[in-house]
């Protein structure tokens, strides 16, 4: 039989990985788990991601076998509803020196300089400009702001954080007084107060970003998350995981914490109550058994806290990063991949509920198709986002109401608002509709 794509289950790249894409379970004993929903394994993953690891390529028929089955089991789990959420990205700051090869949403913090001259793509916004965006937003429906920025070198956590960091001589301690930039990003926890105004859910700080607000102290993450929670922080964005395997991190972003710091504070946000997501973000140097691998660790994340609200996997955007412009890779995730991931994270991920289709990544068309291929949920109007754009994305930056009701019921699913965290459910309704569950929707549409 034909292979689809050829080289897929092979190492990408040049790269000496340890783990590689075999193992010693049969295809068709995966897929009989998975249709009998018996807890998967690594290797199981694995032959399902790969359509069998015993062959180069990906098989057109055993893939499609995978699809059903995932499709399948999101029907019995969470029906024929496509979820989506009226929400804003306000991202802070593209300040940032971690280096990530994958990302080019960051600009060196020295370009922000006060001493610098201004002609530089980034930027940076006070707590006021982040209230003022948050607060004009409400007034046109949305209910939930999402906030992932850069680790600006004057973040802090909070004052009792920033003068700790200031009498501080410890190397390696990645901080400057905000005096020294033209713009002051305020604290952590000023972000978050200003974004939390008029009942809006502020979904914010990842882990990384936790760490950031921890960096020369002997604090822990349950302290850090408390201290947020305080100022408003009603959830945490799983992202900053990439791929949870650090031979993988020691390549696209060695100076992120590791896998271990991670998990430690998507664990300890649980911890004091906050719910969280996960996220996987594949197609670069990794193979098919790092992404088995992270989907087990963030599995057993869920068994220990049930804190996760949706796993989204997030197809590397290529263009205009480090990774391509230095050679490291030619490509993201064929569409066979981005299939068999959204497939195989619902066949895995059986204590997760949701799994989301992100049309920012994937387009509309191809979005659309891979909520027949395991997902529910269609991401939301974010009516801002810079990050997938900066690194060549194509696919737009915000969506209506209108927009969503028509593309779901074009492949004959129900379109519904929620809220963040899922509990609240609305269909979406009216000629043209809006959002219904925000502090200030009335179903007046977001995007006219």
């Amino acid at each position: 039989m034909a292979a689809e794509q050829v080289g897929t289950n092979v190492p990408r790249g040049e790269f000496d990985f340890d783990r590689h894409s075999t193992s010693d379970q049969h295809f068709e004993n995966a897929l009989r788990k998975a249709r009998d929903r018996d807890r998967l394994t690594v290797a199981d993953a694995i032959e399902l991601l790969t359509t069998g690891s015993e062959h180069n390529g990906i098989d057109p028929e055993r893939k499609e076998a995978v699809l059903e089955a995932a499709d399948r089991r999101r029907a019995e789990i969470v029906g024929e509803e496509v979820t989506v959420v009226a929400n804003l990205n306000n991202n802070v700051t593209t300040a940032c020196d971690t280096g990530c090869l994958f990302c080019n949403f960051k600009d060196s913090a020295e370009q922000f300089r006060a001493d610098r001259p201004d002609d530089h793509p980034g930027f940076t916004k006070t707590p006021a400009e982040s209230r003022e965006i948050v607060a004009k937003a409400l007034e046109r429906g949305i209910y939930e702001v999402t906030s992932v920025s850069g680790l600006h070198p004057a973040f802090g956590l909070d004052d009792e954080h920033r003068t700790i960091l200031e009498g501080s001589d410890e190397e390696g301690v990645n901080y400057r007084s905000p005096g020294t930039y033209s713009t002051d990003p305020g604290t952590y926890v000023e972000q978050i107060e200003a974004m939390s105004v008029g009942g809006v859910h502020v979904h914010s700080m990842t882990p990384e970003e936790a760490a950031h607000a921890k960096r020369g102290t002997d604090w822990d993450y349950q302290q850090v998350y408390r201290r947020l929670q305080e100022a408003g922080l009603d959830s945490v964005p799983g992202t900053a995981a990439e791929i949870l395997v650090d031979e993988v991190r020691d390549v696209i972003c060695p100076a992120k914490i590791d896998s271990s710091e991670w998990l430690a504070a998507m664990e300890a946000a649980a911890d004091v109550g906050l719910d969280t997501t996960a996220t996987i973000m594949y197609g670069h140097v990794e193979n098919e058994a790092h992404r088995a691998i992270h989907l087990e660790r963030v599995r057993d994340l869920q068994d220990r806290t049930g804190a996760i609200t949706e796993f989204v996997p997030l197809s590397f955007v290529h263009p205009n990063t480090p990774l391509a412009e230095n050679g490291m890779v030619e490509s993201g995730a064929t569409r066979a991949e981005d299939e068999l991931m959204i497939a195989v994270s619902r066949l895995f991920l059986d204590n997760i509920e949701h799994i989301q289709s992100s049309w920012v990544k994937y387009g509309d068309e191809f979005g659309l198709k891979l909520l027949s291929c395991g997902a529910d949920d269609f991401m939301g109007t974010i009516l801002s986002e810079e990050i997938t754009t900066r690194a060549g994305g194509e696919f737009g930056q915000f969506r209506s109401f209108g927009d969503y009701a028509e593309l779901v019921r074009s492949v004959g699913r129900i379109p519904v608002e929620r809220s963040t965290d899922y509990r609240q459910r609305e269909p979406i309704r009216g000629e043209p509709p809006g959002p219904r569950l925000g502090p200030q929707a009335d179903g007046t549409p977001l995007i006219e």
